[in-house]
C-alpha cells in the first residue's frame, strides 16, 4: 500500500501527534465515531457510538402549561410582555434534554523507546483513512485507522516496512511489542469470549445541567435504568504471537497487527425502555466481528469503495494560485499562515471538502442524526448536552446534504423528524390544546418535544417542528418523488400546519399572528428600557408558518387529494401578519419597532426569508431585500458573526443576496477565527454546525436554485477568479457542472434527473440552451427529459 504523498490537495497533515482532543482527527461511519490522536508511544482513539445517550424514555410533558396559556397570551396581546414572560418561565417550560455520551477509549501502546524521525500524521479525504507513519531504527512504522460503513467496524492496522533504499535485515522489519486496552469513563467490566475482548458498561440514567458547577450529583447512575453498551475488539497478526489479558492483548514479533473494533448499545427505540443486561449489545458486537472479512486489504478496499461512491460525486477546484506550495505546510501551520496572509484558495477548498467528509462520516442511512458535536464528543457533561438544538444548529448541519449530492446522508434527520411528529402530537395536545404536532428548541435520542428548562428566550419556542419540516420539502425539491411526497412528507407537513392553524390568533383587523412568540435567544427593550424576550408575532414565527403553508399548498397542488385543506391554507396565508419593515428601514425582528438588547446578537432569525428561506428576492421583493441588507449591516456593526455557526449563516445570507465579497469575507472569518487545528468548527467551544454551514455557503456562492430557476455563479468573489465545480445539485433534480475563468462563466453542464422544468440564469440574464451547445437569449423555462445534457459555453 502506497504512502500518501506530501502535497496532496485533500489531506490534513501534521508533524506531531495531537496533544488535545481539538487536534485529533475524526473518523466515522455514521454509527461509530473516533478521534485519532496519533501518538508514538501510545495511540489513543476516543470512541463514540451514536445511540449512547444518558437517560431513558420518560414523560416530559408539563401538565400545568395549558392552565396558563390563555392568561399568558392575553397579557402578551395587551403589551404586558414582562408579566407574560414571567408566567411562561414559571409555569410553561419543562426539563432539560439528556446528553450524548462518550463510549470510551482504545489505547494502543507501542513498546519501544527508540528515537523517531520522519513523523507524519494525516487524514486523507480521498480515502477517509487517518494514518501515522514514522521511522525507528531503520524501520518505518505505519498505522492506518478507518471506520468502515459496509463492515460496521473501526479498523486499526499497524505494520512495519523497510525504508526505501535501506539495508535493513528482514528479521528487523518487525513491529515492536504492541499492547491494546479498552477503557470507558462509565462503570464497566472487561472479559474475554471466543477470542474477543469485550468491554460492557452502563450509561448514566441522567446528566443534569451543571453549567454553574454547583450540582452535587450532576451525573447519575441508577441500577436498572439507562442504556447498556458493549465494545468488542479482536486482533489478528502477520507472524509473531498474541497474549490476551484482562483488558486487552499484547502482540510480540509481528510484521503487522490488525485490530477490529465495534460497539453497540441496547437502544431499541425512543419509546422502548432499555433492558437491564448487556447481552443484546454484546451479541450485536460479536456478530459484527464474526461477519467481517478476515483480510485487511479486503476491509480497506470495501471501505474506500463505499466512501468514494458518495465523496466523488462532487469536485471543486478554486484555481491553482498559491495552492501547491502551501500544501507542503502542515495544516496547523497553513492555518496560521492563512490568518496572516489570507491567500490560500486550496485551504478554502479543503474546508469545503472537509464538510462533505464529515457529513459522510457522521450521518448514514440507519444512523442517528448529527447532533451539536456530530458523533464526536469526549465529555460526560458535554456543552449544551451535545443535543439537537433545532432553532438553527441541527438544521444547519444538514444544509449541504442535498446541494452537495449527499441525499442519503440527509435521511437520519428525516427519521428524527418522523419520530418528533409522533411525540410532538402529544405535546401539542397537552401543552397547547392544539392538533398536529410541535417541537421546541431542543430534542435528544428520546425525542423530547416539550420545552426545555430555563429562560423563555430559548426554551419557549414552539416553532422547532415547523423549521424541521422544511427539510421534508427540501428532500422532495432536490429529488422529486411523488410517492415520497404523498406517503412520507405530506402527512408530517400537514401535521405541523395543523398545529400552526390552531396556534395562530386573530388580530382585531382580521390578520393572524402568534399570540406568544420569541425570536430565538434574543431579547428586546421596551417601555423605558425593560428587557424581555416574549411578545407576539416575531418575524421568524411568521416566516416559518408562511413557508410551511406554502410547502403544503405546493404539495397539494401536486397530489390533489386534500383540496379543502389547501384552500384553508391559501386563505390563512394571505392573512398572516408579517412584521415587515421598521421605521429605521430594517426588517422588524418583532411585531413592533423594538430595540435589540444586544445589537450584535449571534442569531439572525428575522432574516430567515433570505436564507434558508427564499420568499425574499431582489426581483420580486426589492424593498424587503434592501431592508434585509440594512438589518445585516447594523447587526454586524454590533459584533454579530462572532460564533462559528453564526459566521457560517452569514456566508449563506450574503451569497443569497449576491454580495460576493461579503460572503467571501465570512469564509475567511471562519478560517481565521472559528476553526480549530483539526479544522473542526469552533463556536467556541467545538460545534460541528459551522463546518456544515461553511460547506453549504461555498456551494451557495456557486449555485442557487429557487422557484424553478437555476442561478450560475451568483456570488463568485474576486479571489476565486478561476475554478471548476462538478456535481452540485439544483432543486428540481439537476446535476450541475460549472467552469469559469477570469471571473467569467466558460462552460456549464446541466443534467436533468427527473424531467422537471427550469430557467437558467447567469449574471441576471435568462439563458435557454439547445443540445448543440449554442446559447440563445430567450424566455424560460425550458422542458427537459431525464438524462438530457445541455452545454453552456460563454459568448
Amino acid at each position: 500500500m502506497e504512502h500518501s504523498k506530501q502535497g496532496s490537495l485533500n489531506h490534513l497533515w501534521y508533524r506531531e501527534p495531537a496533544t488535545i482532543w481539538e487536534e485529533a482527527l475524526p473518523i466515522g461511519n455514521g454509527r461509530l465515531g473516533g478521534m485519532v490522536f496519533g501518538g508514538i508511544e501510545q495511540e489513543v482513539i476516543q470512541l463514540n457510538e451514536d445511540t449512547l445517550w444518558s437517560g431513558f424514555p420518560r414523560d416530559t410533558a408539563n401538565y400545568e402549561a395549558l392552565r396558563y396559556l390563555e392568561a399568558a397570551r392575553n397579557l402578551a396581546m395587551n403589551g404586558k410582555y414582562t408579566e407574560a414572560e414571567a408566567i411562561v418561565e414559571d409555569h410553561m417550560v419543562g426539563r432539560r434534554t439528556e446528553s450524548y455520551q462518550p463510549l470510551g477509549e482504545l489505547r494502543i501502546n507501542m513498546h519501544s523507546k527508540a528515537s523517531t524521525i520522519a513523523y507524519r500524521r494525516e487524514l486523507d479525504l480521498d480515502s477517509a483513512i487517518a494514518s501515522v507513519s514514522y521511522i525507528q531504527e531503520g524501520v518505518r512504522i505505519v498505522r492506518e485507522v478507518f471506520a468502515s460503513n459496509p463492515d460496521n467496524l473501526i479498523v486499526i492496522h499497524i505494520r512495519a516496512e523497510e525504508v526505501e533504499g535501506g539495508n535493513t535485515q528482514e528479521w528487523r522489519a518487525l513491529l515492536p511489542d504492541i499492547s491494546a486496552e479498552l477503557f470507558s469513563p462509565h462503570p464497566f467490566n472487561v472479559r474475554q469470549e471466543a477470542g474477543a475482548i469485550i468491554l460492557h458498561g452502563s450509561a448514566p440514567s441522567h446528566v443534569a445541567d451543571n453549567y454553574m458547577g454547583d450540582h452535587p450529583q450532576p451525573v447519575l447512575y441508577e441500577e436498572g435504568l439507562g442504556l447498556r453498551f458493549a465494545t468488542c475488539m479482536e486482533v489478528r497478526t502477520d507472524g509473531g504471537e498474541v497474549e490476551r489479558n484482562s483488558n486487552g492483548f499484547i502482540a510480540r514479533g509481528a510484521k503487522s497487527v490488525t485490530i477490529f473494533m465495534t460497539a453497540a448499545t441496547n437502544f431499541a427505540g425512543y419509546d422502548v425502555m432499555p433492558g437491564v443486561d448487556e447481552l443484546q449489545s454484546i451479541a450485536t458486537c460479536v456478530q459484527i466481528l464474526h461477519d467481517a472479512p478476515t483480510k485487511y486489504d479486503d476491509l480497506r478496499n470495501r471501505h474506500i469503495r463505499d466512501y468514494l461512491e458518495l465523496y466523488e460525486r462532487v469536485k471543486l477546484s478554486l484555481g491553482s494560485k498559491n495552492v501547491y506550495h502551501m500544501v507542503d505546510l502542515p495544516t496547523n501551520e497553513r492555518l496560521q499562515r492563512y490568518r496572516i496572509e489570507g491567500d490560500d484558495t486550496g485551504l478554502e477548498t479543503l474546508l469545503f471538502h472537509y464538510g462533505r467528509y464529515l457529513m459522510i462520516a457522521g450521518s448514514r442511512p440507519g444512523s442517528q442524526a448529527l447532533n451539536l458535536q456530530g458523533i464526536w464528543n469526549p465529555h460526560i457533561q458535554p456543552p449544551w448536552n451535545s443535543n439537537y438544538t433545532t432553532n438553527i444548529n441541527t438544521e444547519m448541519n444538514y444544509w449541504p446534504s442535498e446541494i452537495c449530492r449527499l441525499g442519503e446522508c440527509h435521511e437520519p434527520l428525516l427519521e428524527l423528524i418522523r419520530d418528533l411528529s409522533v411525540t410532538g402530537s402529544r405535546t401539542a395536545a397537552l401543552h397547547y390544546g392544539c392538533r398536529g404536532w410541535v417541537a421546541h428548541h431542543n430534542t435528544d435520542l428520546w425525542r423530547m418535544s416539550s420545552p426545555s428548562d430555563g429562560r423563555a428566550m430559548w426554551a419557549f419556542w414552539p416553532m422547532g417542528g415547523v423549521w424541521l419540516s422544511r427539510h421534508l420539502w427540501e428532500r422532495y425539491a432536490f429529488r422529486p418523488d411523488e410517492t415520497y411526497l404523498r406517503d412520507t412528507a405530506y402527512p408530517i407537513l400537514k401535521g405541523a400546519a395543523l398545529f400552526c392553524i390552531d396556534w395562530l390568533v386573530q388580530l382585531p383587523e382580521g390578520t393572524l399572528t402568534t399570540g406568544l412568540s420569541t425570536s430565538p435567544e434574543n431579547v428586546f427593550l421596551y417601555s423605558e428600557g425593560q428587557a424581555c424576550s416574549l411578545s407576539t408575532g416575531s418575524a421568524m414565527d411568521m416566516s416559518l408558518i408562511d413557508e410551511l403553508f406554502s410547502h403544503c399548498i405546493l404539495a397539494e397542488n401536486i397530489l390533489n387529494e386534500d383540496t379543502d385543506f389547501r384552500e384553508q391554507l391559501i386563505n390563512m396565508r394571505e392573512r398572516l401578519s408579517h412584521p415587515g419593515i421598521g421605521s429605521d428601514g430594517r426588517l422588524r425582528e418583532w411585531h413592533e419597532d423594538f430595540i435589540e438588547s444586544e445589537q450584535g446578537h449571534r442569531h439572525i432569525s428575522h432574516l430567515y426569508d433570505v436564507y434558508p428561506g427564499s420568499r425574499y428576492n431582489s426581483s420580486k421583493t426589492p424593498d424587503l431585500i434592501e431592508a434585509a441588507k440594512k438589518s445585516l449591516q447594523v447587526r454586524l456593526e454590533g459584533g454579530s458573526g462572532h460564533t462559528g455557526w453564526s459566521a457560517a449563516w452569514l456566508i449563506n445570507l450574503y451569497a443569497r443576496l449576491c454580495e460576493h465579497e461579503q460572503a467571501y469575507s465570512y469564509v475567511r472569518r471562519i478560517l481565521t477565527h472559528s476553526t480549530l487545528p483539526n479544522l473542526l468548527g469552533n463556536h467556541p467551544p467545538f460545534q460541528i454546525d459551522g463546518n456544515f454551514g461553511v460547506t453549504a455557503g461555498i456551494a451557495e456562492m456557486l449555485l442557487q436554485s429557487h422557484h424553478g430557476e437555476i442561478h450560475l455563479l451568483p456570488a463568485l468573489p474576486n479571489r476565486w477568479s478561476e475554478g471548476k465545480v462538478q456535481g452540485l445539485v439544483a432543486r428540481g433534480g439537476f446535476i450541475v457542472d460549472i467552469t469559469w475563468q477570469d471571473g467569467l462563466l466558460m462552460q456549464a453542464r446541466v443534467t436533468s434527473t427527473h424531467g422537471q422544468r427550469c430557467t437558467i440564469y447567469y449574471e441576471h440574464q435568462i439563458l435557454i440552451i439547445k443540445p448543440d451547445g449554442m446559447i440563445m437569449d430567450a424566455e424560460g423555462p425550458f422542458d427537459t427529459r431525464i438524462g438530457d445534457i445541455y452545454i453552456i459555453t460563454s459568448k
